[in-house]
Order: structure tokens, then sequence, then C-alpha cells
């Protein structure tokens, strides 16, 4: 499955944004689906947005359709999740391995 290192986790504001990325190696990046994972205190793994392999097309779930957009550089094997008009709900650990067991990046939303 690769090594991921995510970053770019950070407190921000409600209504505010941040651009999460996840550094992949160990495998070839560009042969595979990618997408960004995310678990709350007390809460299951959910999937936040997938993109193919080529980056052709992206799936989000319903509570951040409009607000966040993933996308991935297939020259710097990295994907990336630019999150906007942040609410206090999008507050986790964002992962970008499908069991949110790699390391993981802490958002905070907080007035």
């Amino acid at each position: 499955q690769g090594k991921r290192v995510e970053s770019g986790g950070d407190l921000a504001q409600p209504g505010g944004s941040l651009r999460l990325s996840c550094a992949v190696s160990g495998l070839i990046f560009s042969a595979y689906a990618m997408g960004w994972y995310r678990q709350a205190p007390g809460k299951e793994c959910e999937m936040v947005a997938t993109i193919t392999s080529n980056g052709e097309r992206t799936t989000y779930a319903d509570s951040v359709k409009g607000r966040f957009t993933i996308s991935r550089d297939n020259a710097r094997d990295t994907v990336y999740l630019q999150m906007n008009n942040l609410k206090l709900d999008d507050a986790a650990v964002y992962y970008c391995n499908p069991q949110c067991r790699s390391q993981g990046t802490r958002v905070t939303v907080s007035s």
C-alpha cells in the first residue's frame, strides 16, 4: 500500500480554508486511485473524497460537496485536498489511507 505522509492540518476558523497534502512513496502512484478520509473523536473513519488514477473523475461525501476539492500531481506523487468554507463538523484527523491508519494530519475548526 506504500507509505503516506499527510501534512497541512492546522487550526482554522469557521469559513476559513486549508490545503492538505499527502506524499506517497513505495508504489506506482500514477496507477492508483487515491482518496482522503477523516476520523473525528468517537466516530468511524469516513470517506471525504476520491480521485481516479488519471485525475479525471472525483467523488465527494455529501457533507463536503461544493466546499472541498481533491486533486493530484502524478509527477510529485502527491494528492491534495483544498478545503474551503470550513465548518465545525470538519474537525478531524485527515488521512489518505482508507482505513485511517497512516500518520494523519489534524484539522481543528474553532472560532
